[in-house]
């Protein structure tokens, strides 16, 4: 049974989750009832280049209790967490075969959430430009061709 603290408080706890990944941003493009994360947002492509406004791997709207969080995802791994959970979906609003939704109503655990949290992070931010990655978190994506000196160099 789901407890009464994991039923109201679950959107919470997870609003800030995506702001702890490297680079995520929280934006408004739909208005201030729904939360956007993106990551690359204006770094290598400058104020106007073509990934200046980044994209996105998660979206919480905030007018609906329990809340639901609707997340990018690799489409095998998608099909399998629906099947497995009541509370995942295809992606509201979104392509179905790439994003989920995960209502915060407590059954899917905390610790899942923010691993599919990462995982969508890290789905988009594998699709940006090498110099936005290397922007991003220049110790996992280091740019081609560039060597870093090793320990003791």
């Amino acid at each position: 049974m789901t407890s009464r603290r994991a039923r109201t408080g679950q959107r919470e706890r997870i609003l800030s989750l995506p702001l702890q990944l490297s680079g995520a941003v929280l934006t408004y493009p739909f208005g201030d009832d729904v939360n956007v994360y993106k990551v690359g947002v204006a770094t290598a492509s400058g104020v106007g280049g073509r990934h200046a406004n980044g994209k996105m791997f998660a979206v919480v709207g905030s007018g609906v209790d329990p809340g639901m969080i609707t997340l990018k995802a690799d489409p095998e791994h998608a099909i399998a967490l629906v099947a497995e959970h009541t509370a995942i979906t295809p992606g509201y609003h979104t392509n179905k075969r790439h994003w989920i939704s995960v209502t915060l109503d407590g059954s899917v655990p905390d610790d899942l959430i923010r691993e599919l949290i990462e995982d969508a992070y890290d789905l988009v931010l594998s699709t940006l430009p090498a110099r936005v990655r290397f922007d991003v978190d220049p110790d996992r994506f280091p740019l081609p061709g560039r060597h870093r000196p090793g320990p003791g160099a």
